[in-house]
């Protein structure tokens, strides 16, 4: 393997990185859990099914204008072997902009199921930032094979760097098998909860969402909870003391679910 290497999706990309995401997540406890919650009873392995979400991606593309997607590729061979999905929000948004729109692809029993699942998530980051600026990454995965080779540290650095470079803080629901790397990596766990009943994910026992964010380098020493008690203000970057494009450093970082 080469070195990974992350840069943006492009429309050829599409089937190749959700296959990545499909993978990446059935290979992970939590995250196998949540794809059978939006993707019920093996939908997701389905005959023509990949080639029908790939032309719904496609035309989300040409609407979203906050959701971006992002491909791992290893240098040497140019193959795809990560993904991460984060919606950056580089401006205020309204009540109706941050709706939660439910899971419309579902019906039924399966949907009521879904938005339980999904729903508490979204109305706590309604709850953490409303409609403030900041960048929330919710998917990131990597094939099992490249897993643990840095590929999942690749994208996770590149996630950090773009929210230093814009001054934002960065969220991630994490999962109870990967709340230590957040934590060694510079990402502070938040007291806020969301317990996912066993009833409804099918499981033996309730299962805990760890919430974390990492705020700005621009933030200094200031923690997220005091940019909400400071009624989140602005974090705007300090002057360059110089300008010499070939010396930038990246500050090193880290990586979370099913990479």
């Amino acid at each position: 393997m080469g070195v990974p290497v992350v840069l943006p999706a492009l429309i050829p990309d599409i089937k190749k990185v959700y296959d990545v995401y499909f993978a990446s997540f059935k290979n992970e406890g939590m995250a196998r859990l949540m794809l059978d919650v939006i993707f019920p009873n093996g939908a997701s392995d389905a005959p023509g099914f990949r080639d029908e979400h790939a032309k719904g991606t496609l035309a989300w593309w040409h609407q979203s204008d906050l959701q971006y997607t992002f491909k791992c590729v290893d240098n040497e061979t140019g193959e795809i072997i990560g993904m991460a999905l984060a919606d950056i929000l580089m401006r205020e948004r309204t009540e109706e902009e941050r709706k939660f729109g439910g899971i419309p692809w579902l019906e039924g029993k399966d949907r009521e199921r879904a938005e339980a699942v999904v729903g508490p998530l979204a109305a706590m980051r309604e709850k953490l930032f409303g409609g403030h600026k900041h960048v929330y990454c919710h998917v990131m995965g990597v094939v099992p094979e490249y897993q643990g080779r840095n590929a999942g540290r690749a994208l996770l650095e590149f996630a950090i760097v773009t929210a230093n470079q814009l001054c934002l803080p960065l969220y991630f629901e994490s999962s109870p098998t990967t709340i230590g790397l957040y934590k060694k990596l510079g990402f502070e766990e938040l007291p806020e909860r969301i317990v996912h009943k066993a009833e409804v994910l099918g499981t033996a026992t309730d299962i805990e969402v760890p919430l974390m964010v990492r705020m700005p380098a621009s933030a200094g020493v200031m923690t997220f909870a005091q940019w909400i008690a400071s009624d989140y203000p602005s974090l705007p970057a300090p002057a360059p003391e110089k300008s010499d494009i070939c010396a930038v450093t990246v500050e090193p970082a880290t990586a979370p679910a099913a990479i």
